[in-house]
């Protein structure tokens, strides 16, 4: 979402580190940059005027003018700015209440809020053990409830029905029975969207909020909508006591600036921030964490969280059990490998974590190039039989032409697949030897090795 304002603050960064002496022109310079990235990135205009001004008063300051690396001293400034901006410190959910605690949703039509009831409750569930009860109180939208009930059975969360011909508030004290007698924990709560603000919408939003009284009032905004997210979010603000905001559609291709100004407009912390459609697609919200990579310098705390909830540590102990026999590694373990990337969030999803430097000149292109060829190869395996996948050295010309065949790809593209493996199972016979550098050399040496030396289509 935030490649455009990250590769330009990456670059002005590059140069705030390289400045041996800081002069009150070079740093107006870089703030002028700076201001202009901010500005094409549709941050909010007043936004902009007070993140420029508190930078230059501590870029113009002793401690930075007297620094021994001045130029470092003013990346730390943009960087702790930038935090205070989208919000300080982590915001979490409270739900310390007599349970149920209750957490009502608000929000306009399409920004996806029903979608992020699922996505939070599938977080408090697996996360905080929460027992959840979700309802919805849009008697409005067609198949508003049923899309819930689907949603919840995804989430695996618990629903309440509700009938179009209800009133909302009384969804709502029925809901809340129902989760008092059935010792839920949470009970989330969602409303009707209108496709633009409209008062009755906010009269009954209010209105069920005082017959809720809940803990957490959410405002659901779509991160692409730039600044029409902003004033929507600063009209909710003042007709609802907000407690937080959940941007959605993080990953989408915006500029960005909404999710650098709802917080500064609305005074409200953003809590989660989703991104795609699956239920999994939910995360926490950390400040400083979201400005290491708006500044290009990755994410890696967020990478090794990912990794620890997605990767499978079963099949990872089996294959290093496999190792430590002496079995040899095949076509299965090559295509677990590939499953394991691809629970990770796809190479995409991995990059964006990556410092700068690491991206290096991947783009976007090549990373759908990339994901691409990973779903080739799991197909082209997918079509051989289990004698192949387990001896790769019975594949030759009358096998790969059926193979290709049943891939629907061309034979050069099997042929390539098995020099790929072939490559990777010399790397892994230097594991099993235990041969560390030996491993790492035959690793430079692997220019063919998955598109030339790094994933699928990447080329390096």
């Amino acid at each position: 979402m935030f490649d455009s304002l990250s590769q330009r603050l990456a670059r002005i960064v590059k140069t705030m580190r390289g400045e041996a002496r800081l002069t009150e022109t070079n740093t107006q310079e870089m703030l002028r940059e700076i201001r202009i990235a901010l500005l094409e990135a549709d941050v909010a205009l007043p936004v902009v005027r007070d993140f420029i001004a508190q930078v230059k008063e501590k870029a113009l300051g002793q401690e930075v003018l007297q620094s021994l690396s001045p130029g470092q001293a003013l990346v730390g400034i943009v960087h702790n700015a930038l935090i205070d901006l989208i919000g300080g410190e982590t915001a979490e959910l409270d739900l310390a209440s007599k349970p149920p605690a209750i957490i009502l949703m608000a929000g306009l039509q399409g920004a996806g809020k029903t979608t992020t009831v699922g996505k939070i409750g599938k977080w408090l569930t697996e996360n905080r053990r929460k027992k959840v009860l979700v309802v919805s109180c849009d008697v409005y939208r067609p198949a508003a409830i049923e899309q819930l009930r689907t949603v919840a059975g995804q989430a695996g969360v618990d629903f309440f029905p509700s009938q179009p011909d209800q009133k909302p508030t009384d969804i709502a004290r029925a809901a809340v029975e129902w989760a008092k007698n059935h010792y839920h924990d949470v009970l989330i709560v969602d409303t009707a969207g209108r496709l633009g603000i409209d008062q009755a919408m906010m009269d009954e939003i209010r209105l069920l909020h005082d017959t809720l009284n809940p803990v957490e009032t959410l405002f659901v905004v779509d991160a692409m909508q730039g600044q029409d997210a902003v004033n929507t979010a600063k009209a909710f603000s003042e007709t609802l006591p907000l407690t937080g905001v959940v941007l959605t559609k993080l990953d989408g291709d915006s500029r960005g600036g909404a999710a650098l100004s709802v917080k500064a407009i609305t005074g409200k912390p953003i809590k989660f921030v989703g991104v795609g459609e699956k239920l999994t697609g939910l995360d926490v919200f950390h400040p400083d964490r979201m400005a290491n990579r708006i500044l290009g310098m990755g994410d890696i705390v967020a990478l090794v969280e990912q990794a620890q909830a997605n990767v499978d540590h079963e099949a990872a102990a089996e294959l290093a059990s496999k190792f430590k026999s002496g079995a040899g590694f095949d076509l299965n373990d090559f295509l677990a490998q590939i499953s394991q990337m691809k629970k990770l969030g796809g190479l995409s999803s991995l990059m964006e974590k990556m410092p700068a430097e690491i991206q290096g000149k991947a783009t976007a292109q090549d990373m759908d190039k990339a994901e691409r060829d990973m779903r080739r190869m799991q197909g082209i395996i997918h079509a051989m039989t289990p004698a192949e996948r387990h001896k790769p050295e019975l594949i030759k010309a009358a096998r790969k032409r059926r193979i290709a065949t049943g891939a629907g790809v061309a034979v050069h593209e099997v042929n390539r697949l098995l020099n790929q493996f072939s490559q990777m199972q010399s790397v892994m016979k230097k594991m099993q030897k235990g041969g560390l550098a030996k491993m790492m050399r035959a690793m430079k040496g692997m220019k063919g090795l998955m598109g030339g030396g790094g994933m699928p289509g990447m080329g390096g």
